[in-house]
């Protein structure tokens, strides 16, 4: 057995070397025998203990004369734990910590340990700080080098451009010579209130396509339907916007104030992985072969979002905007032109919610106008379900998808379908309806799909029996915490999905239905209800970050295992705990007890007792 101490694992690489070699010179090493009390309640501590070998249980102060069986333990604590830091810095303990077996220990100095937590602020706040706290500093530590900056920029500190402004009444012949000037290939316009965005490009296609004169006046050329960013806003949101916007620059604004451009080849500089080339690649597809080229490079993007530490929120909406931009481009190439006004393409479950990474099972459907006649319906849409497929979106095993018949539906049958699934919320209806909720629009006519989402709203209004009936399956799977308090984890792992994920957003999405939240993302949903007051802010807040440490653990697993052979899509939500190091299974113990804590938010709101 190695006595050397691990300085690579948090909380400790968060010190400075000279921090680094103040505990090296420090630290002592203890030994103690099974059933020894290595820190007794009420008294001061020696110090830290980090546990080299064996096994440690923190029991209740009452249980140390009672036999091992009958004694109330709160967790163990096994080779590179630690434990004793908040005793220590309280001055006393008030729990028993126990070796289990023969225990090995390197024992830090409370006297050494205080210096260090007053010396640097952030060791300090690991071991003073919420779950919350905790959180964020597990996610800038995950953060890599290359892209902190990038993270980390704002719009208005990062690459902005200041803009050139003309006024109403500039020719286009003037303002042409203003843009070689300033070496620009857009401008600003003000006309009245309102700035329209002229390009080079615009002022080309007005004198030779449109054969207008360089007299003309710059601002009937503009275009007034500006997408905008907030000053302080994260580049890389800009980057998501434009993606999805298929545009190439945005205008800046703080508050109401006019601040700049951003433009995209600024941003990509910005961010290596260029996904903004991606979603252009799809746009310009023109068959399916070249949309199949980009659509099966999508997980080779996922990789890069997560070795770089890009945070969870962040790559799900920026692949679910992939995904969405390819599923669209599909639908255009299929269906006629004269069929996409009347039939809208939605997507539901997590692709609805924009909250998968990688590929999941196809949960779609098509809407259509009351009394469509669309012979080749069925073979246009077999094919679509087919090539997603052969994209890598895997066939969903229940046959939600377009290829169903079920799933193809007049706006009087969906609205029909919803009312019955409503009426009878258990079982398969019960599922049914809640991807529905989740649902959003990708392709085709949006307005079918928002009647129907708008009525639902309104059939669904004040109808508490039903909401206290949708809320009760978010208790349906028991939270994987022993009596307790630690994770129980069996020999194949921890159903992350049961045990955490389903809760949170199940529980969310009813209280957004009562409350008709437009957004069907989680976290977006999370931060209406907290602006409404529904949701506690310190639960609210605490939800999203339980709901984002879920995700990305299972995604960091999900990954390794796509490198081995024979991984099954069974495993897809298994956590393995103990390939996990300490701070993520400290972590994800106390996500679990925020899971607890919000079902018993959600028991009280619904009344759901017994």
């Amino acid at each position: 057995m190695t006595t050397a101490f691990n300085t690579s694992k948090p909380p400790f690489n968060l010190l400075s070397p000279a921090e680094l070699g103040v505990l090296q010179n420090n630290l002592d090493i203890a030994y103690f025998q099974a059933g020894e009390v290595i820190i007794k309640a009420g008294e001061p501590p020696e110090g830290l203990h980090i546990l080299l070998k064996g096994r440690v249980a923190e029991e209740d102060e009452q249980d140390v004369a009672r036999p091992e069986e009958l004694r109330h333990t709160y967790v163990h604590y096994t080779a590179e734990d630690y434990f004793g830091a908040w005793s220590s810095m309280r001055g006393r303990a008030i729990h028993n910590f126990v070796a289990v077996e023969e225990t090995i220990c390197h024992i830090l100095p409370t006297r050494i340990l205080l210096e260090l937590v007053d010396s640097n602020p952030v060791f300090g706040d690991y071991f003073r700080n919420s779950f919350a706290g905790r959180f964020q500093l597990r996610s800038n530590g995950n953060v890599s080098q290359d892209m902190t900056e990038f993270m980390l920029a704002r719009v208005g500190d990062s690459c902005m451009r200041e803009p050139l402004i003309l006024l109403e009444g500039t020719c286009i012949q003037d303002a042409f010579a203003l843009m070689r000037e300033r070496k620009v290939d857009c401008l600003l316009v003000r006309r009245g209130g309102r700035y329209g965005m002229v390009t080079g490009t615009d002022m080309l296609t007005a004198l030779l396509q449109q054969g207008l004169s360089a007299a003309t006046d710059v601002a009937d050329i503009a275009s007034y339907r500006l997408i905008q960013v907030g000053h302080d806003e994260y580049l890389f949101n800009a980057l998501v916007l434009m993606t999805e916007h298929r545009i190439e620059r945005v205008v800046v604004k703080d508050d109401q104030e006019l601040k700049g451009i951003l433009e995209l080849t600024d941003v990509l500089s910005y961010f290596s992985n260029h996904s903004h080339v991606l979603g252009l690649r799809i746009d310009r597809a023109q068959t399916v072969e070249d949309l199949e080229e980009v659509a099966t490079g999508l997980n080779d993007l996922v990789q890069g979002l997560n070795v770089h530490g890009v945070k969870v929120q962040f790559a799900m909406e920026l692949i679910a905007t992939m995904n969405e931009k390819v599923m669209a481009k599909l639908f255009n190439l299929l269906v006629p032109e004269d069929i996409q006004p009347h039939v809208c393409l939605i997507v539901m479950g997590s692709e609805g919610r924009r909250e998968q990474i990688l590929k999941t099972d196809q949960d779609n459907a098509v809407l259509m106008r009351n009394g469509l006649s669309w012979p080749e319906k069925q073979s246009v849409l077999e094919a679509f379900s087919r090539i997603l497929a052969r994209f890598g979106y895997p066939p969903c095993p229940g046959g939600v998808m377009v290829s169903n018949p079920e799933w193809v539906l007049s706006l009087e049958q969906w609205t029909q379908n919803l009312r019955h699934w409503s009426q009878q919320a258990s079982g398969d209806n019960l599922l049914r309806l809640a991807i529905a909720v989740d649902a959003h629009a990708v392709a085709g006519n949006a307005a079918l799909f928002k009647a129907a989402r708008n009525w639902f709203f309104r059939e669904m209004s004040s109808n508490q029996i039903f909401f206290s009936h949708f809320a009760r399956a978010a208790l349906n799977f028991s939270t994987p915490l022993t009596f307790f308090g630690g994770i129980k984890n069996k020999e194949h792992g921890l159903d992350i999905k049961k045990g955490g994920i389903f809760p949170i957003v199940h529980g969310i999405r009813t209280l957004a239905l009562e409350h008709k939240v437009l957004e069907t993302n989680t976290f977006k949903r999370i931060d209406q209800l907290i602006d409404s007051q529904q949701l506690p802010e310190k639960l609210g807040l605490d939800l999203v970050h339980a709901l984002g440490l879920f995700i990305q653990l299972r995604l960091q697993q999900q990954l390794e295992r796509m490198k081995s052979e024979g991984a099954s899509d069974k495993d897809a939500n298994m956590l393995v705990v103990e390939r996990l190091d300490r701070l993520d299974r400290d972590l994800l113990r106390e996500a679990l007890h925020v899971v607890k804590e919000f079902k018993q938010f959600l028991t009280q709101r619904y009344r759901l007792e017994g």
